[in-house]
């Protein structure tokens, strides 16, 4: 090969190394730019925040408890049950005999007090006759003043006994009723404390009832919903354990909960329900038409367990906004978090990540639009 030659085919090798380095430095500017601008948009149609009138409904959670406990106790002391009538889940009424305890010492007590009574009646009797001679007496100059004194004294004296018999005997007469011990109210017994042949001590429990047999769930509402419910409104009262009920709110209390910022609505349960006291149940109340910020409930999606909606921004990007779910129907769905007027993407949301671009097809109010397609080259 002549030297001209080589020095031609050295110059072509450079000319053609040149060139497919141009041609692969421009693929990667290609690229870069392509990846600044977003690269392919996945369109989706889009819904604007609103805000309407929902039927709202509040979801609280607690524990069943009576409506009013009702501890029952013995009054008389010192004696020994002899009977028990009741047991647990026995329902009573009010006066309905539950214990009896030993009374043959008090019935022998009111036997001897009813002939005290006797006695001071028969005394009170004998010193009425002496003042009444006594004062015939004095009337005709037979009788002294300080005879006439002493049978006025007599008089007084057998009067007062007469009244200390009969309130020890009225004493007795008590004691001997609260020997059998019954039932305060009407109500269910939930717990039995005494056996048959125990020595019971005056003020010791021995049932505790519910009054009626009325329940209640202690419902615990978060703060930021307790002012939706009222005292009359409706409720759904359910547990896993005891199937279905319904109820009413009896009473919200003022106090919220300074750590759990939660407050209580007393719900009064339906007769005949299958919950028992201690009981946990959930509870969804009627609050009737609320204002609410709405969305698609197609445009609620979930990321790590926790709801929202993407946000379409200016410019074509959109951001998770993560909200809070009110309530829900097969259409729109009530949140808290996200602003009214804005645009959420709805159909091809579920294939969005943080900051993608979109092109948005359409973005009619809470209408729903067409199914989300890849954006075409």
């Amino acid at each position: 090969m002549s030297k001209t030659t080589r020095t031609v085919f050295n110059f072509g090798a450079v000319a053609l190394s040149a060139l497919l380095l141009a041609s692969c430095g421009g693929h990667g500017e290609e690229k870069k730019d392509e990846k600044a601008a977003g690269g392919s948009r996945q369109t989706v149609s889009a819904a604007t925040v609103t805000q309407t009138s929902l039927d709202r409904t509040v979801t609280a959670s607690g524990t069943v408890s009576a409506w009013e406990e009702v501890p029952v106790a013995a009054e008389t002391g010192g004696l020994t049950a002899v009977a028990v009538y009741v047991d647990e889940g026995s329902y009573v009424r009010q006066g309905q005999p539950l214990v009896q305890m030993n009374d043959v010492l008090l019935r022998a007590q009111l036997r001897q007090q009813q002939a005290q009574v006797q006695l001071a009646e028969a005394n009170v009797a004998r010193d009425n006759a002496a003042l009444d001679r006594a004062q015939q007496l004095k009337e005709r100059g037979f009788l002294s003043q300080a005879s006439l004194d002493t049978a006025l004294a007599n008089q007084r004296s057998s009067n007062a006994n007469l009244a200390a018999a009969r309130a020890a005997l009225s004493q007795t007469q008590t004691q001997l009723s609260q020997a059998t011990i019954r039932a305060p109210v009407s109500g269910l017994i939930i717990s039995r404390s005494v056996t048959k042949g125990q020595i019971i001590a005056a003020g010791t429990e021995l049932f505790r009832m519910v009054r009626d047999g009325r329940l209640e769930l202690d419902a615990q509402v978060p703060e930021t919903e307790l002012s939706l419910v009222r005292a009359g409104q409706s409720a759904i009262v359910t547990s896993s354990e005891a199937g279905q009920t319904t109820g009413s709110v009896r009473i919200v209390t003022p106090e919220v909960n300074a750590q759990t910022r939660l407050g209580l609505a007393r719900i009064s349960l339906a007769p005949g329900a299958q919950l028992r006291p201690g009981m946990f149940a959930r509870a969804n109340i009627a609050v009737g038409d609320q204002p609410a910020t709405t969305v698609p409930t197609g445009a609620v999606l979930y990321r790590d367990n926790k709801p929202g909606v993407f946000v379409v921004r200016g410019d074509s990007t959109v951001h998770f906004q993560p909200v809070t779910i009110l309530s829900r129907t097969e259409t729109q769905t009530a949140v808290s978090g996200v602003a009214v007027g804005v645009r959420v993407a709805v159909d091809g949301a579920g294939f969005l990540n943080e900051g993608d671009r979109v092109n948005v097809a359409q973005a009619v109010g809470n209408a729903p639009a067409p199914a989300a397609q890849p954006a075409t080259k």
